[in-house]
């Protein structure tokens, strides 16, 4: 009611404000590994905060990313497409003159749809050229890095000139064109200070608030606050300094009495990068890391909080998607769909608890490199087939120290593999040869996603159902 009265005084049309109206906020890492907040199983530093959020919430324990890596994977949580669909692929440079289309709908333009404020914090990485920066695609405001926060010239690995100065945007405008390890150092606070000022500005109608945090991805940089304050290195000292970044948020909607009829949601866009040793996360007892479409890459950290929707101290080991929740917002606010083919599905029953609720996918498909079907699971999560491919592993090599990476080395599948995800979590067991109807059931359907999508590996580049990416018209 206290939105209705509000949208009257203020004169926004009541009928896009609803009372019930859920404020949403979307906090998505970088890197962060599935094994690394306390209740998914870290060990050596606290995160209370998300501890707390799980112990309010709702934990998703079988939550994926469709391609394991940077910019896809923001593509498919934002749009509902697998990023493959939208020409996204990979993670984009600075050089890229390429982006997100402007005809694909985000989750902040389903939002705008009845009347939310909208803003995106953090990194971006689907284009950094006008057409493509967050205030094209839906976002009131922006505040934050175009790409990944090692595409600068302090990179450890780049040679001298391989990239440009780093910028930090506001809106449409470069507010710092050369940012500095010390600028980095004020990353995670200076977002948290965004996101805090954006929710107290518009606590009396319904917000969208997308937070992407810069870390965990390398390089690591932490705030004076929260420097050595782990005594477990520097990697713990960035996930503690992260966590009070989610209690600030908690904290600002609690003494705004938004708590209840917020939805928050809280994931990683990948895996840990695991080739940077002690400056990456853990992946526990998943297979491989950011990069391979091993459950180690795909299957990421995911609470969800909604008081008013979905029940406390409870868990889900249902198998999910990010491409799920733009269709799940549309039908929570009575939104309507794109106008084009998404592949998310509305997931609303299996978030909430209901009792009998089942996924309504037949399959996940799970991409990499340039358009590589690499593996696919049913949509009940038990089976997924691994197709011939070459992914990177460490292999047994000693981890690396103090931010220098160590090479991966190539492995291949040289046959379809079969994994019972039931029964064996690390994907350490095939079971092709005891399962060939199972084996002859994921291929069918992947004939059906290679037609629509497209598979490289098959010499089949481009799909009946792919869309082009955004061209920047000054190139």
């Amino acid at each position: 009611m206290f939105r209705l009265i509000v949208s009257l005084v203020l004169g926004f049309t009541p009928l896009l404000l609803a009372a019930d109206s859920p404020n949403v906020v979307v906090i998505f890492m970088d890197d962060m590994g599935y094994a690394d907040v306390g209740c998914f199983g870290a060990k050596g530093y606290p995160t209370p905060n998300i501890d707390r959020l799980a112990q309010e919430g709702r934990k998703f324990t079988n939550f994926h990313v469709p391609q394991p890596v940077c910019s896809a994977s923001r593509a498919g949580l934002l749009t509902g497409c697998y990023p493959n669909r939208i020409g996204i692929h990979g993670a984009l440079s600075p050089k890229a003159t390429h982006g997100l289309a402007a005809q694909e709908m985000t989750l902040a333009e389903v939002a705008k749809q009845k009347g939310y404020a909208t803003a995106a914090v953090g990194k971006w990485h689907l284009g950094h050229l006008p057409p493509f920066l967050p205030t094209r695609h839906g976002f009131d405001e922006y505040y934050g890095l175009p790409y990944s926060n090692d595409m600068w010239p302090f990179h450890p690995e780049a040679k001298p000139g391989s990239y440009p100065k780093l910028p930090l945007y506001e809106n449409d405008r470069i507010v710092d064109a050369d940012v500095t390890p010390e600028d980095q150092t004020r990353l995670t606070t200076d977002y948290t200070t965004r996101a805090v000022s954006f929710i107290e500005r518009h606590k009396a109608k319904p917000f969208f608030l997308y937070l992407a945090h810069s870390m965990v991805h390398v390089p690591l940089y932490v705030s004076e606050k929260f420097n050595g304050k782990s005594g477990k290195g520097l990697y713990a000292d960035v996930m503690m300094e992260v966590d009070w970044s989610m209690g600030q948020i908690m904290e600002t909607l609690e003494k705004n009495g938004l708590k209840d009829n917020t939805w928050i949601i809280f994931t990683s866009d990948n895996g840990p990068w695991l080739s940077y040793g002690d400056h990456a996360g853990s992946a526990g007892l998943l297979r491989e890391g950011k990069g391979t479409v091993w459950e180690g890459g795909t299957r990421v950290t995911s609470i969800m909080r909604w008081p008013a929707r979905i029940p406390a101290g409870s868990t889900s080991d249902a198998m999910m998607m990010t491409l799920d929740i733009l269709p799940t917002l549309a039908s929570v606010l009575g939104a309507a769909l794109p106008p084009h083919p998404i592949d998310g599905k509305n997931v609303l029953p299996l978030i909430t608890g209901d009792s009998g609720a089942k996924n309504p996918h037949d399959f996940y498909a799970f991409y990499y490199h340039q358009n590589e079907l690499q593996a696919l699971t049913s949509g009940d999560g038990q089976w997924k087939i691994i197709f011939p491919h070459t992914y990177r592993s460490l292999g047994d090599q000693a981890p690396a120290t103090g931010g220098k990476p160590v090479k991966y080395r190539p492995e291949k599948v040289q046959a379809p593999e079969l994994y019972d995800l039931y029964a064996d979590l690390g994907e350490s067991k095939n079971v092709a040869t005891a399962h060939p109807d199972q084996i002859a059931r994921l291929e069918a359907y992947a004939a059906t996603v290679r037609e629509e999508l497209g598979d490289s590996l098959k010499k089949q580049p481009k799909g009946t159902g792919s869309r082009q990416a955004g061209k920047n018209a000054a190139k």
